[in-house]
């Protein structure tokens, strides 16, 4: 009986261990889980900056996973992309050239794709002429603003729309590919639309949150960010309860897709972590800036003033898409966020994911999308969303 206790007891101890990690080789960092949700593998985004696409469509296959929809899930990115370039195009015209186009984009874009346009698998369109080549729009871009370009010249002459907008189409098909009417995909005939809603997702569950002083709490308004070129409106609430909504999704089995700011310091690309130390930077010395990302920090306190005035101030801006896939605590017991990138697995030591402080995702947070379920009811009745 002693010696089955304590085979019992290795087998325990030998679970816990095997569930903690770390963000790099040498670092001091005690990561246990708290929460992991069920992710597909990462992506690289390569020379684009379509950092929404990926994230959204992370979000999109972990919500697959979680509903049974199977395990070998791969949306295409390039297929959404396509689709917003041309709609991005048309705004820009419309707007006489006064609104945002470029390779940057939000969540809303991706919800609006797969409600107005549908899905398709990456096999069917990789959104690339030499599949084994990097994603690179770096051409496609430059030709695409030339093409705009007189729509922003003169509010006086008249634009020719359609010339301008067969003109956009043309040159997506040409650098990404024609996207196909219809397709076979593991033995069966779909359209993008058929292939969207066999997927299971139902554009109508997903919602926009965040929390910012300048908007009444719990309402809806424009986020002005530079990349909402169709102005989609964003759920506001007051920081402990963005706070809550953010927690809750993870414990409950919800990811969510995370916009935020990584241009911080403590935003350690290299090192799988990203951190907002109670000390200032300005007050560190060389060796304690060489130890953040090797031995745990005490992490600043965000108010909601803080958080303001970094977005005011233009210190916090909407860099970058990810998607939030887990938590865990560090052996303080400090939270940190499991984040999934699209800078590929050899980005850094954890395989292409990261570690981001609770603290930093208070503080750096543009804003989330999210099953609107993933929200406390108590929350969501607040802000007027039926569950």
């Amino acid at each position: 009986m002693k010696n089955k206790i304590t085979l019992l007891l290795f087998a325990l101890v030998g679970s816990v261990f095997s569930q903690e990690k770390t963000n790099k080789k040498d670092s001091e960092y005690r990561f246990t889980v708290v929460k992991n949700i069920d992710a597909t593998p990462v992506q690289n985004q390569n020379m684009t900056s379509t950092c929404w696409s990926f994230s959204s469509l992370s979000f999109f296959e972990s919500e697959m996973l979680r509903m049974g929809k199977g395990k070998d899930l791969n949306l295409s990115e390039m297929y959404v992309v396509r689709q917003v370039y041309s709609l991005k195009a048309d705004n820009y015209v419309r707007m006489h050239g006064k609104t945002n186009f470029g390779e940057g984009g939000g969540f809303p874009d991706a919800v609006l794709v797969l409600k107005n346009s549908g899905m398709v698998p990456e096999e069917v369109y990789t959104g690339k002429k030499d599949i084994s080549a990097p994603h690179n729009h770096k051409m496609l871009e430059t030709t695409l603003k030339n093409i705009l370009q007189p729509a922003s010249l003169d509010e006086t002459q008249k634009i020719d729309f359609s010339f301008i907008h067969n003109s956009i189409s043309a040159v997506c098909d040409e650098y990404l590919g024609k996207v196909p009417e219809k397709f076979e995909y593991k033995g069966k005939s779909y359209t993008p639309k058929s292939y969207a809603e066999a997927t299971g997702l139902n554009p109508d569950d997903y919602v926009f949150l965040t929390s910012f002083s300048h908007h009444p709490f719990y309402s809806a308004f424009v986020l002005e960010i530079p990349d909402n070129w169709n102005w989609q409106t964003t759920y506001n609430l007051p920081l402990n309860e963005f706070k809550e909504v953010m927690e809750n999704a993870i414990n409950t089995g919800y990811s969510f897709a995370w916009g935020a700011d990584v241009s911080e310091k403590g935003f350690m690309r290299a090192d799988g972590l990203a951190i907002i130390p109670e000390k200032p930077f300005s007050q560190m010395s060389d060796d304690e800036r060489k130890n953040l990302s090797v031995q745990p920090q005490k992490q600043l306190q965000i108010t909601q003033e803080l958080r303001q005035k970094a977005f005011d101030n233009y210190e916090t801006q909407d860099d970058h898409g990810m998607h939030m896939v887990g938590m865990v605590k560090d052996q303080n017991g400090t939270l940190y966020y499991v984040v999934k990138n699209s800078w590929g697995k050899d980005s850094n030591q954890c395989d292409g994911y990261f570690y981001a402080s609770e603290s930093y995702v208070l503080f750096k947070t543009t804003s989330i999308m999210l099953h609107k379920k993933a929200i406390p009811s108590s929350i969501a009745k607040k802000l007027g969303i039926a569950q």
